[in-house]
């Protein structure tokens, strides 16, 4: 599913002298919660022998879009902020505020007066798309927190696999930055764009989150799709 390398992403935290994750799942939905199970492996990256030029693919799969379409990545380093939800009351009644973000001086388009959290909805909180970290994704249901099942505490999002990366509308300001000439240009639909890379689709268009221990990543880590 994916190849990271702690020289892209110096964020991982692998245990000893680690220094390449490899995730992994099966194309296939497995109870109870019917959705592919997911494995971490942590590797040096000096101890990895033969290659394979052609990595095998599966003979067979629940659905097309659980075997992903082979591609290269290229980690860029982005600021997000909690999805506006997740911040308190007070914070959540300031982004409504438009004179507030004005008198911080931000260059907002006059369009987003009436609604200025959309704003920050929009282009702040909660990136779309695959991440290394960062804050976890709205789902369907409010945030469901997960617990070490080793040791107890609260676990840290790892990687976050999404069905789409940014889209159109609003969304292009998420584009990569090789893609924002275009992307801030076009005025085409978001079907028009690069949005699904990999061609993985997870449930209806949802994201799994994959989260590890913050105490050690040698404790189970567990999933979570919404």
């Amino acid at each position: 599913m994916a190849q990271l390398f702690l020289r892209d992403i110096p964020l991982l935290r692998p245990p000893g002298q680690a220094d390449l994750l490899q995730v992994l799942w099966c194309p296939y939905e497995h109870e109870p919660d019917c959705k592919p199970s997911t494995a971490l492996y942590w590797r040096s990256a000096a101890e990895v022998g033969d290659i394979l030029t052609t990595p095998p693919e599966p003979y067979e799969a629940d659905y097309p879009g659980y075997v992903p379409e082979p591609c290269v990545l290229a980690p860029e380093a982005i600021t997000e902020y909690p999805n506006s939800l997740d911040l308190s009351p007070e914070l959540q009644r300031m982004l409504e505020d438009w004179n507030r973000w004005q008198a911080a001086g931000a260059d907002l388009d006059s369009a987003y007066a009436q609604y200025p959290r959309e704003f920050y909805s929009l282009h702040l909180g909660n990136a779309p798309g695959w991440k290394v970290g960062g804050w976890p994704p709205r789902g369907r249901t409010d945030p469901n927190p997960r617990h070490c099942a080793a040791c107890g505490v609260r676990m840290v999002p790892l990687l976050t696999i999404a069905s789409r990366e940014w889209g159109g509308g609003e969304g292009r300001s998420w584009a990569p930055q090789e893609e924002q000439p275009t992307a801030l240009t076009d005025t085409r639909g978001p079907d028009q764009y690069s949005s699904q890379p990999t061609k993985v689709e997870v449930g209806s268009t949802d994201n799994m989150q994959i989260y590890v221990c913050p105490t050690s990543p040698e404790h189970p880590h567990t999933d979570l799709i919404q």
